[in-house]
């Protein structure tokens, strides 16, 4: 079983249009709202690849029905740990340029009396499965070492994989993480330094597995992805494809890794999987992600080099 935490779910309410001026009023060309999340969105991928697929964290009364609704379409097994109030909404806002711009929302608070439950439901859940998924933001009132915490109620056996950003990453890796997945933007906020080629971008990536990590899953927009374990690294570039939204392909590259890793995939195999995943989730609109079909035509496309 792969296991996806969701701490901080949201309603995604993605909006086209032609060019947005700050300012002045914008006429929308589409809208799409999703019931979302970064683990969501992994739970939904793994399950999308075939892979035996449960999905938990936090969920409101408001309007958490539609979540679980969402999951159950997708057979993606699911119990949540449930808040009065409701489930913050996300606005991001795509231009003609394929641009992303991202209002978030920050959601009602979460007591410690739900953090607890959450703790000991993924300590339970978590000892039936072989990889554990935990992403993205967490809600007012949970602390930044939360993501380390929930590490510590897991099995020494199974295969952590934290998608996140600043402290709540810095801590999480204290509990010694299988696989972390930044983007360069992020490796440059954490480090401090910015880097223009592949050795510096390796470079960084040692400083987050001197800091707990085994593998860091390093992408590159457009450019593809870096895989690496310190000893060694490897590079996959993207395939050419039609831009529809950004949104999600992060969470569908770690869908793949959590799916296939569990088959004894090797690390080349690891990279071009979630390469793979990432390029078809841009071509959907929205927070679509990808679908399988889509995934097999690109993967047969690519090709992973070794770097190191």
């Amino acid at each position: 079983m792969i296991l996806s935490v969701c701490p901080n779910p949201s309603v995604d309410c993605t909006v086209e249009v032609g060019a947005l001026k700050v300012g002045a009023t914008n006429r929308i060309d589409n809208k799409i709202v999703t019931y979302s999340g970064k683990a969501l969105n992994v739970s939904i991928g793994v399950a999308r690849l075939g892979g035996d697929s449960y999905a938990t964290g936090f969920l409101y009364r408001q309007n958490g029905a539609n979540f679980t609704h969402r999951l159950d379409e997708e057979g993606v097994k699911n119990t949540f740990v449930w808040n009065e109030g409701s489930t913050r909404t996300n606005y991001k806002i795509v231009d003609k340029r394929s641009m992303l711009t991202e209002l978030n929302d920050r959601g009602d608070p979460v007591t410690e009396e739900k953090q607890e439950e959450l703790l000991s439901l993924v300590g339970e859940l978590g000892s039936r499965a072989e990889v554990v998924v935990m992403s993205g933001s967490l809600p007012l009132g949970v602390p930044d070492d939360y993501y380390y915490r929930l590490s510590r109620v897991l099995p020494g056996r199974t295969k952590k994989i934290v998608d996140a950003t600043g402290d709540r990453l810095t801590h999480a890796m204290k509990a010694g993480l299988f696989l972390v997945k930044p983007n360069l933007s992020e490796l440059e906020e954490l480090t401090g330094e910015t880097y223009s080629d592949f050795n510096d971008m390796i470079r960084g990536c040692r400083v987050l597995l001197d800091g707990g990590a085994e593998n860091v899953l390093l992408s590159i927009g457009r450019k593809g992805a870096i895989l690496t374990d310190g000893s060694s690294a490897w590079y996959c570039k993207s395939a050419n494809v039609a831009v529809n939204s950004t949104v999600g392909a992060g969470d569908s590259m770690i869908s793949a890794v959590a799916r296939f890793v569990g088959e004894g995939a090797d690390k080349e195999e690891l990279l071009r999987t979630a390469v793979a995943a990432g390029t078809a989730s841009v071509t959907t609109p929205g927070t679509n992600l990808f679908y399988y079909e889509k995934f097999r035509e690109i993967y047969e496309k690519l090709t992973v080099e070794k770097l190191l």
